[in-house]
């Protein structure tokens, strides 16, 4: 489990501190106050101790800075400078936090040259499952994708070639628990069928036979990943789960789908992070969450005087502040009104 987050001249960063929920996470914010950037930090960390990869590998793979040089990731600046990005980690049966850090300059060419300390070979030896589902459907285009990602030097974020490998796990062995049972009956009846593989296709089986992802819509498509990954037991137990824009070519129909499933998730004990820009699917989370969910609302926004993002977070909906997205849809409701009542009081 992610217990915290602390920056320091990281991407857009000044300076942050994010304090994680053992739950489900939700960043909102305007763009460029950093959500997507968050999402990665954390995937990758969380990453490394699975694929064995070093920590400044897979950052600089997750990222993909232009020329691959990971000085690049500091923020920028006129002097030299110097970016730090420490994640805290709670693992099961060790007392206290377990801490990964990695610093660089901005002349920091290759990411063999940062400097990585803290508990990170205790870190690297506690296996933590973990997935990101970036913005871009990607099951629709793995076809060969993995194999061109191995060969070529193609200019793709390591996260897309991540998620195929990830939907093309196999299931786990034994029988499927009665909760995963539950979570996959829920998204087939929304997607109306069931996803299977042929080689490197992924298929929807329904009553109309066998359709190929390119043929579904996009927003199906997603469903589909998340039944995938959720049969193959990645989102199991104790696992990290990061979902940037879940709302996008989503239909808002099916939102209250996705946000049942992922509050369940939550009840397993798979920890969600996720950003998001839609009305919809936030109001869903309020609506839908209990006390007993552990679920935390985290705002980035700029500060008006330095310019410089900071958060704000809260267990309550009421109590996101600034929240851009509600702040929106109430404007977009008093312009309605202002229009409807056209020059009546003037």
């Amino acid at each position: 489990m992610i217990t915290k987050v602390k920056l320091e001249k990281f991407t857009a960063f000044e300076q942050l501190e994010v304090d994680c929920s053992p739950g489900i996470n939700i960043f909102v914010g305007a763009n460029g106050t950093g959500k997507t950037h968050l999402l990665k930090l954390i995937y990758a960390a969380s990453d490394i101790t699975k694929s064995k990869k070093s920590f400044a590998e897979k950052i600089n793979a997750v990222f993909l800075p232009s020329k691959k040089q990971i000085g690049r990731l500091v923020k920028r600046s006129q002097v030299s400078s110097t970016a730090s990005a420490e994640i805290y980690r709670q693992i099961p049966g060790i007392e206290g936090e377990t801490k990964i850090r990695i610093s660089f300059s901005n002349h920091t060419k290759a990411p063999g040259k940062s400097t990585v300390s803290g508990a990170h070979k205790r870190w690297a030896d506690t296996p933590l499952e973990s997935v990101y589902i970036p913005v871009k459907e990607m099951l629709s285009n793995a076809p060969g994708f993995r194999s061109l990602y191995n060969l070529r030097n193609i200019h793709f974020e390591e996260v897309y070639a991540d998620i195929i490998d990830r939907a093309f796990l196999d299931i786990l062995k034994g029988p499927t628990d009665k909760t995963r049972k539950k979570l996959l009956s829920i998204l087939q009846r929304a997607m109306e069928g069931k996803v299977t593989k042929d080689n490197e296709e992924f298929f929807l089986r329904n009553k109309q036979g066998k359709l190929e992802f390119t043929l579904l819509a996009e927003g199906v498509r997603k469903l589909g990943l998340l039944w995938l990954l959720i049969q193959n037991g990645t989102l199991f137990n104790g696992s990290v789960f990061c979902w940037d824009e879940p709302e996008a070519n989503l239909n808002p129909n099916l939102m209250r789908v996705v946000v049942k499933i992922l509050i369940e998730l939550q009840r397993m004990e798979v920890q969600v992070f996720l950003s998001t820009h839609n009305y919809v699917l936030l109001k869903e989370f309020d609506l839908q969450m209990k006390e007993q969910d552990k679920i935390f609302f985290h705002s980035l926004f700029r500060d008006e005087q330095t310019n410089e993002i900071q958060i704000s977070s809260t267990d309550n909906y009421l109590n996101i502040v600034p929240n851009v997205i509600d702040d929106t849809y109430a404007d977009l409701i008093d312009r309605e009104v202002a229009r409807s009542i056209g020059g009546l009081g003037k």
